[in-house]
């Protein structure tokens, strides 16, 4: 009863307040229009597996993985289930997040490498063993499916990541595949673009051979495998008619192209994030985004009732050092390519977290100049901290509010790296190289609401959380144009326009605590009611000036969504 009487006095208010505000000659202006999303605004939550939440805690161990590890270089425990827990909490929802990328699934080598770390296992899932089934320590098709279905029932996509590159490296369980599949030298020296991508990138991880155009057999230890499992003769079929629907050589990487569009089939995933890019030729991109297409239309065909929206499959390339101030190209030294060319419509942009330490216009202006010119069309994928990155903005945590408000505002795409929004720390006492940044979510610091240098972990995720519910919901944020309208006290607009919709938004930043007033004058009109995301107060154009009274330094004012 205390509830009815909760939603019924809340609904009087709103009736008041709307009424209030149409008492003027103006009429009152409602968005009502349902935002489209969009691949090049998405706000992206990038996770480890295996370090983010443990849903499932009987898979912790599998072939015998108990040897003793260097830190934070074994299997933590985190899982599928773990994920989907998550999902239905409503923590991705509250967090503003419409897309998850998942660092690979696929069943990892099941030996150790110790190369001066200690002893490390492949928790990561970079260290394919077979691409055709699923790590258990992760879980099995059954979570994945879900953690799939649970996604899309709360307007999440999923991103799988995906390596053609590389197989893992050889251990004493784990034999390296023939030589007509993978090269173990020479080393790559990164000099030339041949030097990138005819060579292995590091010690013991064979190269996959994917400039090669020669019909070669299966591995004898996958063949050995399946025969044991008891699917041998499915597999064989299934690859047989592939190659002869398809026309394909049965070269090596052809062989992996179906392996992954397989997971498009089966689960209705809704992207690839693609792994080692620059060292594998270009043409291989092309040929895997063109199987990826027809596979994600076949799926939908398939299952319209899941159907999410008209968007065709995406694919977000990691190209080393690829910065947006290249636009279209990267740059070997003996060679430029043009990735957006080859399958992707996104690239990772490492160049961001060196501009994050500018002011926010000159970054803010920068990306939506190019976005808009030289890469309209297609996007960038910004980031600030990541698994691999071991120079990454504001490493002590010290400023997560800004670190936040950069990341989320800027036009582009963006990738919060699991922990970004609880300053999970990067900087963990006995790892050695990039094991620092893969520490398990820090949900025992939100739970007790720690300090982290000053700043209580609740209050930085609920920082997080608003820009982040702002951004999803107004597409211009990430994709519109940008206009500063105001440099002291600092506010601007950004517009977005697709067919009959169209989304306007205005933020201010660093502005007085108290009452603010701010310039919407040929934005909005008189008598338009907008909705500031940050403080959740309701307030009217008048005279083509907005005043409103909060405790915080920003606002995010867009037209109040009736719903």
């Amino acid at each position: 009863m205390n509830l009815l009487k909760s939603k019924a006095i809340s609904l009087i208010l709103l009736i008041f307040f709307v009424s209030a505000c149409t008492s003027t000659n103006n009429e009152l202006k409602v968005n009502t229009q349902k935002a489209p999303f969009i691949w090049e605004a998405a706000n992206i939550y990038f996770l480890l597996t295996d370090r983010f939440n443990n849903g499932k805690p009987e898979n912790d161990v599998n072939f015998e993985r108990i040897k003793e590890t260097g830190k934070l270089r074994g299997f933590e425990g985190g899982d599928i289930k773990g994920i989907t827990l998550k999902i239905k909490e409503g923590y991705f929802n509250d967090l503003g997040i419409n897309a998850i990328w998942l660092s690979p699934v696929f069943e990892q080598i099941h030996g150790a490498v110790d190369e001066g770390t200690g002893n490390t296992y492949a928790f990561h899932g970079y260290w394919t063993k077979d691409w055709t089934s699923l790590e258990p320590n992760f879980g099995t098709e059954a979570d994945l499916t879900e953690l799939i279905e649970t996604a899309h029932k709360n307007g999440i996509r999923i991103l799988f990541d995906v390596i053609i590159n590389h197989t893992g490296p050889v251990t004493e369980l784990d034999p390296v595949w023939p030589e007509s599949w993978v090269r173990t030298e020479p080393q790559c020296t990164y000099d030339s673009y041949k030097a990138n991508i005819e060579c292995t990138l590091v010690k013991n991880l064979p190269d996959i051979k994917t400039e090669s155009d020669e019909n070669v057999e299966l591995p004898v230890q996958l063949i050995e495998k399946w025969k044991k499992e008891g699917r041998y003769e499915k597999e064989l079929k299934e690859i047989n008619e592939f190659f002869e629907l398809t026309g394909y050589p049965k070269a090596p990487r052809f062989y992996i192209i179906k392996w992954l569009v397989d997971l498009i089939k089966k689960y209705g995933i809704d992207g690839f994030r693609v792994d080692t890019v620059k060292h594998t030729e270009e043409s291989v991109w092309k040929e895997l985004f063109a199987e990826a297409i027809k596979a994600f239309e076949m799926w939908k065909e398939e299952n319209p009732e899941k159907v999410l929206d008209d968007n065709e499959f995406f694919m977000v390339g990691e190209v080393y050092g690829y910065g947006i101030s290249g636009k279209q190209i990267y740059n070997f030294g003996d060679k430029e390519v043009n990735y957006f060319e080859n399958g992707f419509k996104t690239m990772i942009n490492f160049e961001f977290k060196y501009d994050a330490p500018k002011s926010y216009e000159e970054i803010f202006a920068k990306y939506s100049d190019i976005l808009n010119n030289d890469l309209k069309d297609y996007g960038v994928l910004n980031y600030l901290s990541s698994h691999d990155d071991g120079s990454p903005f504001d490493k002590n945590r010290e400023k997560p509010f800004e670190a936040g408000t950069k990341l989320l505002l800027c036009p582009g795409a963006s990738q919060v790296y699991y922990g970004d929004e609880t300053s999970r720390s990067l900087i963990i006492d006995g790892t050695i190289g990039d094991a620092t940044l893969r520490s398990f979510m820090n949900w025992d610091e939100l739970e007790e609401n720690a300090q982290i240098n000053g700043f209580a972990v609740k209050n930085i995720l609920v920082h997080w959380q608003k820009l982040g519910k702002f951004r999803k919901e107004h597409p211009s944020v990430g994709g519109g144009v940008h206009e500063m309208l105001s440099e002291k006290p600092y506010y601007f607009k950004r517009t977005y326009q697709s067919g009959d919709f169209k989304d306007v938004v205005v933020v201010g930043l660093d502005l007085n605590k108290g009452i603010k007033e701010l310039n919407v004058q040929g934005i909005y009109a008189d008598g338009t009611v907008l909705k500031d995301y940050y403080s959740s107060k309701l307030v009217e154009v008048k005279e083509g000036k907005i005043n409103i009274e909060t405790d915080f330094d920003v606002v995010l004012l867009a037209d109040y969504e009736v719903k």
